[in-house]
Formats: structure tokens, C-alpha cells, sequence
């Protein structure tokens, strides 16, 4: 058998060796696979980490916070990098903040107290004694 011919015998049945084969729907194909890539894993990941990163700025002292160890507590104090949970009356931790996994409670900030107004029952009180 001639080598030359070898080439032409190992290429798929049915294609025409010496037309040339379009590339456009392996590109189209590969162009959809990472379409779908990227709106069912990379976006979601993406929207997480932001998530996240906005959850660990906004932490501040009195939060009630999970740790990623699964540990609960309450934020005595903050530093940059660095979050004190205290755990027990009498037990603190110090973690790293990234080590935060959710905040279970936000705590509020202290209002001023406002003057309540009473209700003004008077005239209710003489309608029914009218009746």
C-alpha cells in the first residue's frame, strides 16, 4: 500500500478529504459552552464573593456572628484583619475576619429616646359618661 494514501484512509467516513471543513460550529459550540458556564457557575460565584465581602465590611461591635468553625458569638471588638468574639461571659476569641461565616443578628444602634405623647382621653371619658 502506498503511504502517501494513509492519510486519506483514517479520515472519518463519509468526509470529503480535499474539500476544506468549516471551523464555525466547533467555535459556535465552544462559544455556548462557556455561555453556559458562565451564567450557571461563574456569575453566581462571582455575586457570592461581593456578597460576602460586603458582609465582612459592615461587621461591627455587638453583631451576633457564626464563625466558619461553627462557633457563635458576639462581636466584643474589631481591628482590620482581626474580629473578638466573645463566646461565654467569660471567654473571648480572637479570629481572623475572613474566619466569619454569617451574622445571625445585627445589632441596633442605640436610639435616642423619644418623648411619648399621651393620648388626650379626656373627651372620650365625658362622651361616655354623657350616655
Amino acid at each position: 500500500m502506498n503511504q502517501l494514501n494513509l492519510p486519506l484512509l483514517m479520515a472519518a467516513p463519509g468526509a470529503d478529504p480535499a474539500a476544506g471543513g468549516s471551523i464555525v460550529p466547533t467555535l459556535v459550540t465552544f462559544g455556548l459552552v462557556f455561555v453556559i458556564f458562565y451564567f450557571l457557575i461563574i456569575r453566581p460565584q462571582n455575586r457570592k464573593q461581593k456578597e460576602t465581602k460586603e458582609m465582612l465590611k459592615a461587621l461591627k461591635k455587638g453583631d451576633k456572628v457564626v464563625s466558619i468553625g461553627g462557633i457563635h458569638g458576639s462581636i466584643a471588638s474589631i481591628k482590620e484583619n482581626e474580629v473578638v468574639l466573645k463566646i461565654d461571659s467569660s471567654t473571648k476569641m480572637t479570629m481572623s475576619r475572613s474566619a466569619i461565616s454569617s451574622v445571625v443578628e445585627q445589632s441596633r444602634p442605640a436610639k435616642k429616646a423619644e418623648p411619648v405623647e399621651e393620648a388626650d382621653d379626656s373627651e372620650d371619658d365625658t362622651e361616655a359618661d354623657d350616655e
